[in-house]
């Protein structure tokens, strides 16, 4: 059952690490490995009791075997407790290994819709400009990009062409701007 475990979790890991979840998605797999573990504990707790409950049988049975019962009953009686507890014990694995199963179905699915959520927005970015023409106004002024700023914003603040100001600072992906940076708006105001 471990092992189980700890092959999910470590291909649920090597998953992760190759595509990076979202904070939701990440916060649902934390509480599903919570119910995991709390699962786990339970049926711990539920195999303590039932070596408990082995114990107090035996020795209930050491008891009668002085005063009334034989050895070939107790021996019959252990036998039975024993089969007993395995059957417990091999319902519970099963039931635990189904739950995993499930739960690393759930994972997977999410790991999936994850990536294909991921693959959606990688093709519907715009093309990445790799060559920038040189047919700009040399003369500018300096711009520091502020909240809010988009190319389409500074060029109409300062009176310049957008594809000059992407070609001056050679910027590959417009959308891609950051408040602080400092640009050259050719022929700006």
């Amino acid at each position: 059952m471990w092992k189980c475990l700890s092959l999910g979790c470590a291909l649920a890991a090597t998953a992760l690490a190759q595509n990076p979840p979202s904070q939701l998605e990440l916060a649902n797999l934390r509480e599903d490995v919570r119910g995991l573990i709390q699962r786990v504990g339970e049926l711990t707790l539920r195999l303590e009791q039932l070596e408990r409950e082995n114990a107090d049988l035996r020795a209930r049975t050491k008891a009668a075997d002085k005063s009334y019962a034989s050895l070939a009953q107790l021996n019959e009686a252990i036998a039975d407790l024993n089969r007993n507890i395995r059957t417990a014990v091999a319902a519970s694995k099963t039931e635990t290994l189904q739950q995993v199963a499930a739960q690393l179905e759930k994972l997977a699915k999410q790991t999936n819709a994850a990536l294909d959520s991921l693959a959606k927005a990688q093709a519907s970015r715009p093309a990445v400009q790799a060559s920038f023409a040189d047919n700009y106004s040399k003369e500018g002024v300096s711009y520091t990009v502020q909240k809010g700023d988009t190319i389409a914003v500074i060029a109409k603040k300062t009176g310049a062409k957008q594809q000059d100001i992407i070609n001056a600072n050679k910027i590959a992906d417009p959308s891609h701007i950051t408040i602080g940076q400092t640009l050259f708006i050719p022929g700006g105001k």
